[in-house]
């Protein structure tokens, strides 16, 4: 089977052109690794950039790497216009038998249903929900993402949902859907987190500092538990201090000594603060299938999440995590405490989420699932 998959490579998510090897986002970048274990499958990762750059033509024996440039203007304010027919022209030549698109948030899954080939996307963030629960403005990036979100998976042969919560969100649009959570990259079940071992007690949040993800009212919601507890509080994300919300977050975390700001981590620093971490907490809004949810697991993390999106699909209560209320401070704070005062408790949920993330994210098991759907559609016809 010879498989299309276009996705961002983050070299143009970054703006660094001058990089000279792909690299991509958590979730593709796992897929892809499980890939690459299955010889009879013949991948072409397709990426749209706005300048010319030097790439390799393979990246695994059997998956090879295209590299599509489109002017500015054929982006957005063209409704990917440019996009689309780089895309499709690009495919006219690699013939492949199936089309997948990585994501409704940019280019990828309008540029899929547009390559006149039998395609599916895969929705990461839900972009309609999430334009709806931050009140996006009509004509912002986010009003415009939404609808075009709309558009795209009315068309498309069917949607590879992340978490039921997906699911519910694209049931009345799709023609079909499959349940397939996120694959997660080996290496990440080789950390072998201890938690509850580190002094002080050491919280990870992941994200970027944005209203969505909450952090702000983490901190306060921990603040009279940092009179109680020895610990710290690790944020990893990019911070822009020119928007409002990230300007009060690094001004919260500056007047508090237990908490610390690291900025954006690359995949080698998360795993480093994986290993030192005691628990990962979530507090987001709304959130699909955070890759930071899925990490910490594989790396024998629990993880507080909010009972929100698509994390009841990801954590077992008692289990391998617990839930907290989002616009509940008490919650948060409640769930961090069980796991500063009872450290026993943490290895145990720890070592439980570890074995679940392998039986249910290891990337092999992620990709042979993939092959079965792609299999599934081509039958079908569509």
């Amino acid at each position: 089977m010879r498989l299309a998959l276009l996705t961002t490579d983050n070299r143009e998510h970054f703006r660094t052109y001058d990089q000279t090897v792909p690299w991509f986002g958590s979730a593709p970048a796992a897929l892809l690794q499980g890939f690459e274990s299955l010889p009879d499958l013949e991948v072409h990762v397709v990426c749209c950039s706005q300048r010319r750059m030097t790439s390799p033509e393979k990246l695994a024996p059997n998956v090879f790497y295209h590299g599509v440039f489109v002017p500015k203007r054929g982006w957005l304010r063209t409704c990917y216009q440019g996009c689309i027919r780089a895309v499709r022209a690009r495919l006219n030549e690699i013939q492949p038998d199936i089309v997948h698109g990585q994501g409704t948030e940019r280019d990828c899954s309008i540029s899929a249903v547009f390559s006149g080939r039998p395609n599916l996307v895969t929705v990461h963030g839900n972009m309609r929900r999430i334009a709806g629960v931050m009140g996006a403005r009509p004509w912002s990036l986010l009003w415009l993402t939404a609808r075009l979100e709309r558009f795209t998976l009315a068309r498309t042969g069917g949607v590879v949902c992340i978490t039921r919560h997906t699911c519910q969100e694209v049931g009345s649009l799709a023609k079909r859907t499959w349940l397939v959570p996120n694959a997660v990259e080996e290496s990440f079940f080789e950390v072998n987190a201890e938690p509850g071992r580190r002094l002080p007690p050491r919280v990870v949040c992941v994200g970027q500092i944005y209203p969505l993800k909450n952090q702000n009212a983490l901190i306060r919601a921990l603040d009279p538990l940092a009179q109680k507890h020895p610990f710290e509080l690790l944020f990893l994300g990019e911070a822009n201090a020119g928007q409002r919300y990230a300007a009060e977050f690094l001004e919260l975390v500056k007047a508090r000594p237990w908490c610390l700001h690291a900025g954006y981590a690359d995949r080698q620093q998360l795993k480093a603060h994986l290993r030192e971490a005691t628990i990962l907490v979530q507090p987001t809004l709304e959130d699909n299938c955070p890759m930071a949810v899925l990490e910490a697991m594989a790396a024998g993390l629990p993880v507080l999440g909010s009972r929100a999106g698509g994390l009841p699909d990801l954590i077992e209560e008692g289990r391998n995590g617990l839930f907290c209320e989002p616009l509940e401070p008490e919650t948060m704070r409640a769930g961090v405490e069980v796991f500063l005062s009872q450290p026993a408790k943490a290895r145990e949920m720890g070592h439980y989420a570890r074995q679940r993330a392998r039986e249910r994210f290891h990337p092999r098991v992620i990709a042979r699932r993939h092959v079965e759907i792609y299999s599934e559609l081509l039958a079908s016809g569509r």
